[in-house]
């Protein structure tokens, strides 16, 4: 009796550790079955951009869009101020070179003795001779232009610089996001392994793989916020707000910008406000050379006044006429540096031109390779990097493969998908600065490519 009732008891401890062991690999399939649930969904929401931004808004949160982005950095941006300022300085100097010249009034006594004291009054009106007021004019004209074309120089550069930082915060905000979701997966992996390490299911080395992966993604998680937290920064000091007063930035980085074709490139250069300022300079430099050479005509003074001698008692009629003689000074000196300044002025306006052409396609032939590279990661890295994902996570899942696998093709993917959305700022930028040189038109960093 005594070794039955022991026997009893023997199967009633088999028991119990037969239903703590179900118990535990029941917890350990729902674990994860959850885990592979969120790394199938999560795919889905990085492959919806949309999605991941809904999930991340809130009420309080102030959202940036580009046009709004574009609108704050015009109104608040300190250098548009100050061209305004230089234009309304130089609408100064067209006045001043309206100005006719002064005449002047004068009065002579000779003698001091009463009975031969002679007394005149008289009035000078110099005349400018030679063109010289409508050369002075259009020299004051020819600078308001430019100070005008200087103003818009500014707002293209200032906009391409925001359409920049814009997108570049739109790619840093998708990495962050990713980075979150991956750190996710890694913590739900690590407590999976942790389950069937007290399971005894597998060494305790596993569970410690898998906290140093971990703690490896969350490494990348910390540089991507703050990659973040830089692009938010830079977006914000063009949009004049240290510290930055959004939240988040809306819009769609996938919406890539056309390539100008080489035609639209050359119609494009010739209203280019760089190269416009610089023709302006050139025509500024010529009018001062109208201004000089009018100079080496000398004005006249006419003069026209009254003298009364004391011993006549009656006025007599002064009028007279005076023209400098240039003998010596002829202005060739000022007239030469004139006309060497708009040579100068010649040469720079042809060598920037050169370069702007140069460096527009440049950026034309960068912004084509980035496209095609874009096309790559799109249609070829990306979608094989997805199906690894999902193989290894449906392997994990069946118990085929272990977390480390899970991990590395996960990390595989999210570093695709990371050069991906990096591709995609730099398509963004690289417009940006062909938008700058050139200047604003229908196709431009703002507009995206129309897909066959």
């Amino acid at each position: 009796m005594l070794k039955s009732h022991q026997n009893q008891k023997r199967r009633k401890s088999v028991s119990v550790l037969r239903t703590s062991k179900v118990a535990a690999a029941t917890s350990l399939l729902v674990a994860l079955a959850a885990g592979a649930a969120f790394a199938q969904a999560l795919p889905a929401a990085q492959d919806n951009p949309s999605a991941v931004r809904n999930g991340l808004q809130s009420e309080a949160a102030t959202i940036l869009t580009l046009q709004k982005a574009i609108d704050l950095a015009l109104d608040s941006n300190l250098d548009l101020a100050v061209a305004r300022r230089e234009i309304e300085a130089t609408q100064g100097q067209v006045i001043q070179g309206q100005a006719r010249p002064n005449p002047e009034l004068a009065y002579s006594l000779e003698d001091q003795r009463a009975a031969t004291r002679t007394q005149s009054v008289q009035i000078n009106l110099p005349v400018e001779m030679g063109g010289k007021r409508a050369a002075r004019i259009t020299t004051a004209e020819r600078g308001r232009d430019i100070a005008v074309e200087e103003l818009n120089l500014r707002r293209v550069e200032i906009r391409a610089a925001v359409v920049a930082a814009f997108f570049e915060t739109l790619a840093e905000q998708e990495r962050a996001a990713l980075a979150g979701a991956s750190v996710d997966l890694a913590k739900r992996a690590t407590d999976a392994v942790a389950k069937r390490v007290a399971a005894g299911k597998v060494s305790p080395v596993e569970e410690t793989k898998a906290r140093v992966a971990e703690a490896g993604v969350r490494v990348e998680l910390a540089q991507a916020q703050s990659e973040q937290r830089n692009a938010r920064a830079r977006l914000a000091s063009l949009l004049g707000a240290n510290p930055p007063r959004f939240t988040l930035v809306s819009g769609n980085v996938e919406e890539l910008p056309a390539v100008p074709s080489l035609d639209n490139v050359q119609q494009r250069l010739s209203t280019s406000p760089t190269l416009r300022r610089m023709q302006l300079e050139v025509e500024r430099r010529r009018s001062l050379v109208d201004v000089e050479r009018s100079k080496r005509i000398p004005d006249v003074t006419f003069s026209l006044g009254v003298k009364r001698p004391t011993e006549l008692q009656r006025d007599q009629l002064l009028f007279g006429v005076s023209v400098p003689l240039p003998l010596f000074d002829r202005n060739q000196g000022n007239l030469l540096e004139a006309l060497k300044r708009e040579d100068k002025a010649r040469d720079e306006l042809q060598a920037l031109n050169i370069r702007v052409s140069t460096d527009v396609l440049q950026a034309r032939e960068r912004l084509e390779s980035i496209r095609r590279e874009v096309d790559v990661l799109q249609q070829d890295v990306l979608p094989g990097a997805k199906s690894a994902y999902d193989a290894a996570t449906v392997g994990f899942e069946n118990g085929k493969f272990n977390f480390l696998e899970v991990l590395d093709a996960q990390r595989t993917y999210f570093a695709a998908k990371s050069q991906y959305l990096k591709a995609l700022a730099e398509a963004h930028r690289t417009a940006a600065d062909i938008d700058r040189v050139l200047g604003e038109s229908g196709a431009n960093a703002t507009q995206p490519a129309n897909k066959e």
